[in-house]
């Protein structure tokens, strides 16, 4: 019988990297600060009206252009490989696989971010995730430049990424994969872990909380205000620093719950097997 699965469904920006990912390489090649940048793209999206998301897209796209900068997918990957991480991030991934295992469980990494997925896959830790969504670009075919956005997604679209990952509907474009009605999920919803920081993660933290999975808000350094609010509102089930080395908080957290799914799937295990012998 196949092994039970837990699913680690993470935010990136601030979740597993230190700060938004065009921080690093994009926005300073621009010859901009961050400050500078995002500031931009508020006044763009409050002038015109446009979804903050779609905003920063398309301000990537204009700018890039004014200051002479020819953006393709090899460019916006090229500007992922000076990403910087938390600490443990880089070796979080095997050692959290190799505990699951030795709790009889297999472990799976999800990414879902609202920053931009041509950077995010030139990222050093982009092979981890069983699958990655983030916002991307049509390129066209013969200037290799973007020209619409493929997939945007913004705070609540995350939401639906959790049902994808339990039905094993990982095909964005599969609507009917998602919305099926299914009895026997890939991934029960209570095997799903939910790791965000902050105000954009509160939809997707409540869902999973809510429909029986665990959700962690993360904070860096001793800055817990960050995250406090979230706690005590009930939107989450931890709070923990950004910190992915052994024996951090976050990491003892996270085996407990693991220990507690694996506890949870043998129990149902035995029932079932009753069940059926009676």
């Amino acid at each position: 019988m196949a092994k039970p699965i837990v699913a680690l469904m993470y935010d990136f920006d601030k979740t597993l990297s230190t700060t938004d990912m065009q921080n690093y390489s994009f926005i300073p090649n621009l010859g901009m600060t961050p400050e500078q940048f995002w500031q931009s793209t508020t006044e763009f999206s409050q002038r015109e009206g446009v979804e903050k998301i779609l905003s920063y897209m398309y301000v990537m796209i204009v700018t890039a252009k004014k200051k002479g900068i020819k953006i393709t997918k090899e460019y916006l990957m090229e500007c992922g490989k000076n990403i910087k991480y938390f600490p443990g991030v880089t070796t979080w991934f095997k050692r959290i696989n190799e505990y699951g295992k030795e709790k009889g469980v297999k472990v799976e990494h999800y990414l879902v971010s609202s920053g931009t997925k041509e950077i995010l896959m030139g990222a050093s830790i982009f092979n981890e995730f069983t699958e990655a969504w983030g916002c991307e670009y049509y390129f066209d075919r013969e200037t290799g430049e973007p020209v619409w956005p493929k997939l945007a997604i913004n705070y609540t679209q995350k939401t639906q990424f959790f049902f994808r990952i339990a039905k094993g509907a990982t095909n964005a474009t599969d609507d009917a994969g998602v919305n099926k009605k299914k009895k026997d999920l890939r991934i029960p919803y209570r095997n799903i872990i939910y790791l965000g920081d902050g105000m954009t993660d509160i939809p997707a933290m409540t869902l999973v909380k809510h429909n029986g999975g665990r959700s962690i808000a993360l904070y860096p350094g001793d800055n817990i205000q960050k995250v406090k609010e979230i706690y005590t509102d009930e939107r989450c089930n931890f709070v923990c620093k950004a910190d992915y080395s052994s024996g951090s908080d976050l990491d003892k957290v996270v085996k407990l719950i693991i220990d507690s799914i694996a506890i949870s799937e043998a129990l149902y295990k035995k029932e079932k097997t009753l069940a059926n012998k009676g």
